[in-house]
């Protein structure tokens, strides 16, 4: 080993290291879902880099990932709004779900500070629910298929404005609860019981008027049947007294008073004719 110089030894090991170095900082890796934005001395290139490999220049050129896959926004705690009729409601819980273009990647870094925390936040959330809701009246303040499309269109329109239309997507909102406050509720469940004592009155008043009717009903089907008696039985008794009337002719008067005469005049004075009857006088009509 009368050759061996280590000076020239460690010389050529840190050349091997220099090397190696400069390769590996010269490639660079895009994952999928990801696009690759190039800056060179702090100068964004404003041509995104697909995922996969690629190559920059070394010690001068670096490598941002910005991610283009669905995330989630959640805000937590109570967000306090009115509706369209001025009663005042809240929201809990909410999640945005959204995604970055890949195709303005590169001009949200070169724009947007801290575009990976701060793109989308809570008080842009909120802005845009309480939008949503002052729009809706009260029931459908507080229906999900109502308030949730809505807060993303009035999300999407605030982001357009902010950053440019195509810029950040938002897939869907979702809201976990809401609710009224304690006064308006404790409004509704007075409201709810009096409706129902006035239903339930109704229905008490209601069946007292049918029964009232039912009972006149049979009252005058009582009378009606009454009468139709009564003039029945005074038909009756007027025809069987025309028939009688219609039988008692001057001779069947003389049979019967004849059938009923003692063989004694009357004593009083006057016609006898006036009391009796014709045929004993010989008289006719």
């Amino acid at each position: 080993m009368k050759n061996f110089n280590p000076i020239k030894l460690s010389a050529i090991i840190i050349a091997a290291v220099v090397v190696l170095a400069t390769i590996g900082s010269s490639i660079a890796i895009v994952p999928t879902g990801y696009t690759g934005v190039k800056t060179t001395f702090g100068q964004v290139n404003p041509n995104p880099v697909a995922p996969g490999f690629t190559f920059k220049i070394p010690f001068i050129q670096s490598m941002e990932k910005v991610n283009n896959k669905q995330q989630d926004l959640t805000v937590d705690g109570q967000i306090w709004s009115e509706t369209s009729e001025r009663a005042t409601i809240f929201y809990e819980n909410v999640i945005v779900t959204y995604q970055i273009s890949s195709e303005k990647s590169a001009w949200l870094v070169a724009n947007v500070s801290n575009y990976q925390t701060d793109i989308i936040n809570s008080a842009v959330v909120s802005s845009a629910i309480k939008t949503a809701s002052k729009e809706l009246n009260n029931i459908d303040a507080t229906n999900r298929g109502k308030i949730e499309p809505l807060t993303q269109t009035k999300l999407q329109a605030i982001l357009d404005s902010k950053y440019g239309e195509n810029t950040i997507f938002i897939n869907k909102v979702i809201i976990s609860n809401t609710d009224f406050e304690d006064s308006y509720n404790d409004a509704i469940a007075a409201k709810q019981n009096a409706q129902l004592e006035y239903e339930r009155a109704a229905i008490v008043n209601q069946q007292a008027i049918e029964k009232a009717e039912a009972d006149a009903k049979v009252k005058e089907k009582a009378a009606e049947g009454e009468a139709n008696a009564l003039k029945i039985r005074a038909n009756a008794e007027a025809e069987a007294n025309k028939k009688i009337s219609d039988s008692l002719t001057d001779k069947v008067l003389a049979n019967k008073f004849y059938d009923s005469w003692d063989g004694k005049l009357p004593t009083v004075m006057g016609d006898s004719s006036a009391i009796l009857p014709a045929e004993i006088f010989g008289k006719t009509n």
